[in-house]
């Protein structure tokens, strides 16, 4: 028998194979090595050091065991970080835009309309929105409550689901005090994530799926959508669900709202049964190509970090514009400039079709209004209506979800797009009636031009509105905090 180094003198190729060949054994042994004290270095940091209990709604009991992740999540507190078109700094929509005010006579939003910012500020905000009303005047409903708290799941679990979407918001501000964190989206004992909002569950059950269905990664985009999607309350019961059972898309929820003859209120001037679009950023990610791509929320909002060795969820929930080699450059090998400009001049295509359907819609309810004050009739005004019901259901399907149309630009062109031509439609028919009546088209329009001239117009009285906020902030809500103070032990400062 030839001895090795015979064999290699004659065959010297078969010396460069078992030198490769070792080249890569050694390499993947190495891969595994890593990975396994990248594994022993993570479950170390998964060692509770004090119990949670099941419910435990205090994000910083939380960050006693896993302060990296804790104190990541405190940076959802900064305001200072501001895109072209969004970020944690403050945006007041009405002012931008202030068509918006007129998009939204009678309805709430018309009073106050600000860039959300991040988690940790979920409770501040809520309370000091005009939405909310004050001490006197408390117009929304407790389940507006449901996505804003960790205090949520431990009250629904208290006292039932159907229970804590009973009543008025006010009612139940005492017990929800801890901003939106750790248990929303984990279980205490083993970090898995789970789902803690019943409204998904229930809506996936009506379609034939069950949450132990779904892959962690896809887990990764479905505590999120717990609450980045669009609901309605069902009328009587407040009871919060997701409108999903003839699909995601705009249309198949325009066709199931249209079905079941729901309104989530009539507009002042128009008379429209309108539609509020809450934030549908899971549907509309779920027709992009991230989506597509496997690609989870968790992966560009969430990326993961390493500190110490130790690799953790980054739990800064906030725009990947602002890091972007942790999110986007994991996959993309674009310099961060010209990153962040894909994103701008997407963004600014859906903007210009976003614009014309705003100003195109304040005019049909202004128009609208005028019909109705120059006697058209409920036949004629019926599919006028329904038209602009539509066509501003599309833009606020599209103008609601965050990142300006990003998460689908294709879906949100093509949604824009059937918002503009039913906009139009509907003053072409506007015109028809006003006309038909003996009255000279096109009608006188008001100086909308600023927020406080909109407001103005449609009768807020945004003096009073303030001073109610006001009152109930140095009553009501110190009398809350207070309570749960006496309830849980402390209340921190957020």
């Amino acid at each position: 028998m030839k001895s090795i180094q015979n064999t290699l003198k004659e065959k010297p190729w078969l010396g460069w194979v078992i030198f490769l060949t070792t080249v890569v054994v050694v390499f993947f042994i190495g891969l595994f090595a890593s990975s396994i004290i990248e594994r022993r270095s993570e479950s170390v940091t998964l060692q509770n050091v004090k119990p949670i209990a099941e419910w435990e709604p205090r994000n910083e009991v939380w960050g006693e065991n896993y302060p990296r992740e804790y104190e990541s999540y405190l940076k959802t507190l900064d305001t200072t970080y501001a895109s072209a078109h969004g970020g944690s700094a403050k945006h007041d929509y009405l002012a931008e835009y202030p068509e918006l005010v007129v998009l939204w006579a009678g309805y709430a939003f018309s009073k106050d309309y600000d860039q959300g910012r991040g988690h940790a500020n979920a409770i501040n905000d809520i309370r000091k929105t005009l939405r909310t009303g004050g001490v006197k005047n408390s117009p929304m409903t407790a389940t507006c409550w449901t996505c804003k708290s960790t205090d949520v799941p431990r009250l629904m679990n208290e006292i039932g689901v159907s229970n804590f979407y009973k009543g008025k918001w006010i009612d139940k501000g005492e017990q929800i005090v801890n901003p939106i964190g750790c248990q929303d989206c984990h279980d205490p004992k083993t970090m898995n994530l789970r789902v803690t909002r019943p409204a998904l569950v229930e809506a996936f059950a009506r379609r034939g799926k069950k949450m132990e269905d779904f892959s962690h990664q896809e887990m990764r985009s479905l505590v999120c959508a717990q609450c980045h999607v669009e609901y309605y309350f069902k009328k009587e019961t407040n009871y919060l669900t997701f409108p999903w059972d003839k699909g995601f898309s705009a249309d198949s929820m325009e066709a199931y709202y249209d079905n079941i003859n729901f309104s989530d209120w009539t507009h002042a001037l128009s008379r429209t049964p309108m539609l509020k679009a809450q934030h549908p950023d899971y549907e509309l990610f779920s027709t992009g190509i991230h989506a597509e791509r496997g690609v989870s929320c968790a992966d560009c909002h969430m990326p993961y970090k390493s500190e110490g060795g130790v690799k953790f969820t980054d739990h800064h929930i906030q725009s990947p514009l602002n890091n972007v080699a942790n999110s986007c450059q994991v996959c993309h090998r674009q310099e961060t400039d010209r990153l962040i400009q894909d994103v701008y001049d997407r963004q600014e295509k859906i903007l210009e079709l976003r614009r014309i359907v705003e100003k195109t819609l304040a005019a049909a309810h202004i128009e609208a209004k005028y019909a109705w004050d120059y006697g058209a009739t409920d036949a004629e005004m019926k599919p006028i209506l329904q038209l602009i019901r539509h066509a501003q259901w599309r833009w606020d399907w599209v103008a609601a979800a965050n990142a300006l149309g990003f998460h689908s630009p294709v879906e949100a062109m093509r949604v824009l797009g059937t918002s503009i031509a039913r906009g139009e439609e509907a003053r072409k028919l506007i015109a028809l009636a006003i006309v038909k009546h003996g009255k000279d088209y096109p009608v006188p329009m008001p100086d909308i031009s600023t927020k406080e001239k909109a407001q103005e117009y449609i009768k807020l009285d945004m003096k009073a509105l303030r001073e109610e906020k006001s009152e109930f902030l140095n009553t009501v809500a110190k009398e809350w905090d207070k309570k749960a103070e006496q309830r849980q032990g402390a209340v921190k400062k957020y």
